[in-house]
């Protein structure tokens, strides 16, 4: 079984992650300072660790930085009540390799980790991406449905890719944002929308069976239908 380590010093919090992660198949630890955090990191195989920024005894910072100075690749969810665009992207430089910001979804907290378990055990030598009769491949950067290529832009294509990486799991709006924007975005925008909608028409053509669906209040999610 998976096991995670969460670093969090707010209680309510912590058991809310642990029950979340305990829900999608993960054994949680719980330890509520980051001197102990780092410790508990550095002395046991975690898969991976969600990492409160603000923590007594040691900053959320400091402790990421000590594990990735200490060649520890754990990935690092970190969650905080910071939310502003510095912040993230400190903690992202510091070695973390997610920002979720409070408060937030339990259904996001659990997106969240299964995409980082999943980018940590990747397809060896992994050079095209199938759903269904969809492939990508990442060689000779160009797509095909049953057969037939497809035309995509740079963004598309990168889009595209983060859908298929994580086929069958709903991946929200931020997600999207932060994996193929980056941070250069208004979330308040449509952009995801209309790159979503383009995307559609592209792969998702007269007489074939719809890939991309939207997830209402959540966000997207490409498989194959039911």
């Amino acid at each position: 079984m998976l096991r995670a380590l969460v670093i969090e010093d707010d209680e309510v919090t912590a058991r809310d992650i642990v029950a979340e992660l305990g829900a999608h198949g993960l054994t949680a630890d719980w330890v509520a300072n980051g001197r102990d955090g780092l410790q508990r990191a550095l002395a046991d195989g975690y898969d991976i660790i969600t990492l409160d920024r603000m923590l007594p005894g040691m900053d959320g910072i400091d402790v990421v930085s000590a594990l990735r100075q200490r060649a520890i690749d754990t990935p690092v969810l970190m969650i905080s009540a910071l939310s502003d665009v510095d912040e993230r992207v400190r903690g992202l430089r510091a070695g973390g390799d997610d920002y979720l910001t409070k408060p937030f979804a339990p259904d996001e907290l659990a997106a969240r980790a299964e995409v980082l378990l999943r980018r940590r055990r990747p397809a060896a030598n992994e050079t095209r991406l199938r759903v269904a009769d969809l492939e990508l491949d990442l060689v000779r950067h160009n797509a095909q449905r049953n057969g037939q290529a497809l035309t995509l832009l740079p963004t598309e294509f990168r889009l595209l890719e983060f859908l298929m990486r994580n086929a069958g799991q709903v991946v929200t709006r931020q997600m999207i944002f932060e994996h193929v924007w980056g941070f250069h975005f208004d979330p308040g925008t449509n952009v995801i929308d209309v790159h979503i909608g383009r995307l559609r028409r592209k792969i998702d053509g007269a007489g074939q069976l719809p890939l991309i669906r939207t997830v209402r209040g959540s966000g997207y999610v490409l498989a194959p239908a039911d």
